[in-house]
């Protein structure tokens, strides 16, 4: 917690205002994040991938920063638009796109499009015919899949092909006139193995080589997201993976590294953010002793702590009781759902003495909280967010 949210919190206290969760977001961490990017990587695009946390205030600093930014869907394109970025800094980065909207983005001047297959290019292909935009001025990126083996969040075979088709893919792109940009992959996000892109980086290679062998040139690598943010766990620093991302390059592309980009999201804004909340209940399910007791706060996997799913991401909770003795606990949300339980299967050590109307502090809950929030499940209001 910096001293920027401690303060904000002591006052936000003194004057009554702490009725529900809130979350608190420190520019100044993202601003050293988007710092430590740019030069851990310093020939590579910083594209902060907008869904991890789209507050006005973020956008327009990494706008005034020189960053780019990578939008799933043409709101968040306005949004960024809004915040000063020019169209040239966007990407479309989600292969699931409706005609009309990639038309919509044409519109705005974006051109630069993620793909997965060759319906994909279809639809980018007539939507470029029907507002009256050149092909030829759009650049499309193949997304491959990858194992994402060493991530907490691993991502599913949702987006991507195989490596073996991206070629074709491309090659369709080409034949209807679009720019064959690149390819584009995830190694699944709060990585920790700063070696998960090598594999990854080959299978690009080879596409490369494949669409050369086609007389196709391709220019650029997205090397996607994955970048963590401290939870429970050390995680290694931004220079490590530009490190280990630069030796896969070389590696793979020797003298003829392409251009790169990457899609930073929670490597940006996680470790920014803070959650205050308050305890509601604790309770235990029967008078045995050595039931585990349940600790149930104002908020939960409705209210933006959706990604404790499956326990995968395990917050640090900090309370004004830490130093008593703890026991391990279940803790849940506040909603009418059986599934609004965040952690049971691993047992969360809690205080003794922790009591209803306690506040607890959740960390590096900066990125993926506010915009998984419902709007109005069981009536609770979306989570409550500050930028200081």
């Amino acid at each position: 917690m910096t001293d920027r949210i401690r303060d904000y919190l002591r006052v936000r206290r003194d004057l009554g205002q702490d009725e529900g969760p809130v979350m608190v977001l420190d520019l100044d961490v993202v601003r050293d994040n988007y710092t430590a990017f740019a030069r851990s990587l310093p020939d590579t695009r910083v594209f902060y991938a907008v869904k991890a946390n789209p507050a006005p205030e973020v956008l327009r600093l990494l706008a005034e920063m020189g960053s780019c930014f990578d939008t799933a869907s043409v709101a968040e394109m306005e949004m960024v638009l809004a915040a000063g970025a020019t169209a040239d800094r966007i990407s479309f980065g989600n292969t699931i796109k409706k005609e009309r909207c990639i038309g919509r983005a044409l519109k705005l001047g974006i051109r630069l499009f993620a793909v997965d297959c060759q319906a994909e290019v279809e639809k980018i292909a007539r939507a470029a015919e029907a507002v009256d935009v050149p092909a030829g001025e759009i650049r499309v990126f193949c997304r491959i899949l990858c194992d994402g083996v060493g991530a907490d969040w691993p991502l599913s075979r949702k987006f991507g092909c195989v490596p073996e088709m991206a070629a074709d893919v491309l090659e369709h792109a080409h034949r209807q006139g679009l720019e064959a940009y690149g390819i584009s992959f995830h190694v699944g996000s709060q990585q920790g193995n700063t070696e998960a892109w090598d594999g990854a980086l080959g299978s690009a290679a080879a596409v490369f080589r494949e669409c050369a062998e086609r007389g196709i040139g391709l220019s650029m690598v997205n090397l996607g997201g994955g970048f963590p943010t401290k939870y429970l766990k050390a995680v290694p620093g931004v220079e490590s993976y530009g490190e280990a991302i630069f030796r896969g390059l070389t590696k793979h592309f020797g003298n003829q590294i392409p251009e790169t980009i990457i899609e930073p999201g929670r490597g940006m804004v996680g470790n920014a953010g803070l959650i205050e909340a308050e305890v509601v209940l604790v309770s235990r399910k029967s008078a045995d002793a050595d039931e585990v007791r349940w600790v149930y706060l104002d908020i939960g996997k409705f209210g933006g702590l959706a990604e404790t799913m499956d326990e995968a991401i395990r917050y640090p909770i900090r309370t004004a009781r830490d130093g008593d003795a703890t026991e391990p606990c279940v803790i849940a949300g506040p909603t009418c759902d059986s599934v609004d339980v965040l952690y049971e299967r691993q047992l969360y050590p809690l205080p003794v003495s922790l009591s209803i109307g306690d506040k607890v502090l959740i960390e590096g809950a900066g990125a993926y909280t506010t915009t998984y929030a419902a709007v109005a499940f069981n009536g609770f209001p979306p989570l409550q967010q500050i930028v200081i």
